[in-house]
This record gives C-alpha cells, sequence and structure tokens, in this order.
C-alpha cells in the first residue's frame, strides 16, 4: 500500500500529464479556430473548401498520431525497465521510418487527393478550391510525422511539458503567419485560401526542426542518465513500434470515416441543424481536451510500472488516474448538463440554432462519465500490452453501433434528430461495458498469477 504522502506525489505526476496535454489541445483547437474565422473573412466558399480538406488531410495525418501513441507505449515500458538503450533503437529508427512514410502517405495523397474530396460534395468550385488547399497542406505530412512521433516519445517518458511547447509554437506560427499570407501584409501579397496552406505547412516544418533538436537533447540525455540496457535490435523495436501504432492509427481513421456517415445522417435533416451541430461540438470539444489526456496518462505511467516490474504501483497509478477522471468529469458533465443554453449562446446569437445544439450538449452531458472511462481503460490496455483492444471495442461501437443505428434512424424510420444524438449515446454506452468486462475478463493490473500472459514487445 503507498502512504497519503507516496498517493499525493503521484498524483501530482498524473495531473503534470493531463494539464499540459489539455494545454496542447486547446492550442490546438484555438489555432484550427482562428484559422477557420480568416476564412470567414474571405469567403464561405472557403470556409467549405478548408474543412473539407482539412477532414481528408486527418484520415492519413492518423497514420502517424498512431505512431506517436506507439511510441509512447513503447517508450514507457523501456523507460521503466531502464532499457535506454532500446529506446534509443527506436527513436532513430522510428524518426527515419515516420520520414520515409511521411513522403509515401504525401505522394498517395497527391493522387487521390481529387476522389477523396469528391466524396464530399459535387459542386466543382469548391473542389478545385479544396484542392488547392489539400495539395499545399499534404506536403506538411512528414514534418507532421516527425513532429508526433518525438511528442509520443517524449509523452512515454512522463514529459507532456515539452509536446505542449512544440505545438504552442507551431500553431502561434500557424496563426501569425497565417494572417499575414491570407490577407497580406508589407511585401507579401494576399494569397487567401492558399496563405491558409502555406502557413500550414511552414508552421509544420518549424515544428519538426525544433522537434528534432529536442529529441537530439533527449537522446543525449538519456545517454548519460546512468547504466541501463537494451538488446532489441532495430527492427525488432521497428515491430513493436507497429503493434501499437498501427491499431492506434486505424482506431482514429475509422473514427473520421464514421464522422462522414454521421455528418450525412444530420445533413438529411437540413443545414440549420448540421450548423447547431457543428457548434455544439466545438462546445463540448472543451470537455474532452482533460479527458484526452486520460488515456495518455494510463498508457505512460502504468506501462512505466509494469516496464519496472511495479505491479502495486501500476494498481496506484490506475486509482489515481480513475480519481482524477471521476472528478474531471463530473465538472465537465455538470457544464454541459446544468447550462447547454448558456454554453451555446457563447457560440451564437441566432435563436434556432441554440435549442437545437443545447438538446445536444445535454444529452452528451450525461455519456461524459461512460466517456471518459472507456478513455482511462484503453490507456490501461496500451500501457499493458494489450494494444489490440482499443480497436476492437471501437470497430464493435462505430460499425456495428454508431453508423449502422444512425443510418437506421435517420434514413429508414425517418425519427427527429434526437434518435441521433440517442445512438451516440448507445455506441459510447455499449464501448464503456466492453472496455469494464475486457479489464475485468482478462484481469489487468491483478497481482502476479492471476492474470493472463501480458503481450511481450522483445
Amino acid at each position: 500500500m503507498y502512504t497519503r504522502g507516496e498517493s499525493k506525489a503521484i498524483k501530482q505526476k498524473i495531473l503534470g500529464m493531463i494539464l499540459p496535454i489539455t494545454g496542447e489541445n486547446f492550442l490546438q483547437m484555438f489555432a484550427g479556430t482562428v484559422t477557420m474565422a480568416y476564412m470567414g473573412r474571405v469567403s464561405p466558399l472557403a470556409v467549405g473548401a478548408v474543412g473539407i480538406g482539412n477532414l481528408v488531410f486527418r484520415i492519413l495525418w492518423s497514420f502517424f498520431k498512431g505512431i506517436g501513441v506507439g511510441a509512447a507505449a513503447y517508450v514507457a515500458r523501456k523507460f521503466g525497465a531502464r532499457r535506454h538503450g532500446d529506446i534509443q533503437t527506436v527513436a532513430r529508427g522510428g524518426l527515419i521510418f515516420v520520414l520515409i512514410m511521411g513522403i509515401l502517405i504525401m505522394g498517395i495523397l497527391f493522387r487521390t487527393a481529387e476522389a477523396m474530396l469528391s466524396l464530399f460534395s459535387e459542386n466543382p468550385v469548391l473542389l478545385e478550391t479544396a484542392l488547392e488547399f489539400l495539395q499545399i497542406i499534404a506536403l506538411s505530412l512528414p514534418f507532421a510525422g516527425i513532429t508526433l512521433f518525438v511528442s509520443g516519445v517524449l509523452q512515454g517518458t512522463g514529459d507532456a511539458k515539452t509536446p505542449m511547447m512544440i505545438v504552442g509554437f507551431l500553431n502561434l506560427v500557424n496563426v501569425v503567419l497565417g494572417y499575414v499570407l491570407i490577407f497580406g501584409a508589407g511585401v507579401f501579397p494576399p494569397l487567401g485560401i492558399r496563405g491558409a496552406g502555406y502557413a500550414f505547412l511552414m508552421a509544420n516544418v518549424f515544428a519538426a526542426l525544433m522537434s528534432l533538436m529536442v529529441l537530439r537533447s533527449f537522446l543525449k540525455a538519456l545517454g548519460t542518465a546512468g547504466p541501463g540496457t537494451g538488446d532489441d535490435s532495430a527492427l525488432q523495436a521497428l515491430r513493436a513500434l507497429l503493434r501499437f501504432g498501427i491499431p492506434t492509427s486505424l482506431e482514429i481513421t475509422f473514427w473520421l470515416i464514421a464522422s462522414i456517415f454521421v455528418s450525412r445522417a444530420i445533413l438529411f435533416h437540413g443545414e440549420l441543424e448540421y450548423a447547431a451541430y457543428q457548434l455544439a461540438l466545438q462546445v463540448e470539444s472543451f470537455s474532452y481536451m482533460p479527458a484526452a489526456g486520460i488515456g495518455i496518462a494510463a498508457t505512460a505511467f502504468i506501462g512505466q510500472a509494469l516496464g519496472a516490474g511495479d505491479e502495486e504501483l501500476s494498481r496506484a497509478y490506475f486509482t489515481e488516474i480513475k480519481r482524477v477522471t471521476l472528478l474531471i468529469t463530473a465538472l465537465s458533465a455538470g457544464m454541459l448538463i446544468g447550462a447547454p443554453g448558456l454554453l451555446m449562446r457563447l457560440m451564437t446569437d441566432e435563436p434556432l440554432l441554440i435549442p437545437l445544439g443545447g438538446t445536444y450538449l445535454l444529452v452528451m452531458g450525461f455519456t461524459q462519465f461512460p466517456q471518459n472511462l472507456m478513455l482511462l481503460y484503453h490507456g490501461v490496455f496500451r500501457g499493458a500490452g494489450y494494444p489490440n483492444l482499443p480497436l476492437y471495442n471501437t470497430m464493435i461501437g462505430i460499425w456495428l453501433v454508431r453508423v449502422p443505428a444512425v443510418l437506421w434512424a435517420t434514413f429508414v424510420i425517418e425519427a427527429p434528430i434526437l434518435w441521433i444524438w440517442l445512438m451516440i449515446v448507445l455506441d459510447l454506452l455499449v464501448r464503456y461495458f466492453i472496455a469494464r468486462w475486457l479489464f475485468i475478463r482478462k484481469r489487468i493490473l491483478a497481482p502476479t498469477g492471476t492474470q493472463p500472459k501480458i503481450f511481450e514487445m522483445e
């Protein structure tokens, strides 16, 4: 058993991970909101073009996000076991891998961009504008891959502050340079939507260079941090990285693809309903920011504890992360349930949009507990060596519950839009209960001898 003082120190480490990740997510959303505001001053067409261009970009970007999570899981186990040589191996090999894959995926996006964009609209002017934007930001994929990978390596050691600073720098460059290039200033002519693309590209280039400098310093410090072992070859380290990264990449990709189906179903009810949904999503995203750090904290700290062979510490981390999760969730749920109309008024003064978006926020407020606890369990699965369980759970929830239920409610029985919100609730509840059942069934974090063999990364 850990003393009260030790539990307090554990909680401080957890908050030291969750709070910077929350700040990182806020900075990303802020930059995205500012960019869309810039586009709103250019033209409504530019807003739509940037919107669908970003969605296509993020489908392929999700591969690198997953590799970053895989790096965090791998590094956490090795860092806990003090196998610094393995961390250096995966850092160097993984960096080369994401750079090569970035170039390859960039080429794929160039060849398929027009076909992928055509799934969203039949408006030739909108598609041409979106294609122009997408072809510019596609150039940033290798650089974004470097930044996401380095962030994962650092988060695996428990350092979330440095990635937050890198992302903050990226978004600052994007916002400032975006204004200059979009609207023109001094010797720079106004480039409109192309300016937004160039600003995004340059911001990712600068962030990648900063990430490389940080990684170099990290590896140098790691080499002088004292005795550490490592016997993984570059191929073994890469295989382990992909075993953790690919399932997460697929999980994010499935989520993004499913959002297309849900968006089309909402649009069936009308553009007013869709606008209310988009505004409500912006509000809900604030409640999701700290929740996003829960899974990463669970992966990093539980992975470190198990890597060090300290099962008691892993259970102590789980207990404290769960307490923090419940506290954060109580606050976010209270806001969404207690003041949905007020929150919508902060986003719009259109009287028809407020009640539509308010209803969505109210319903989602009741899903905060199952959603955030599910994220906690998914993080534990990755840290404990079960990287496929979150993917399987997401596949069941998205493709067997959410998408078919939403399409059935919308196009078969033509139910009111409230039914779409309720189908989303059903999906989250199903995934929460499956995650909890898997956690209990596999006796994850149970004492040695009472749990199945943990997936070995070596």
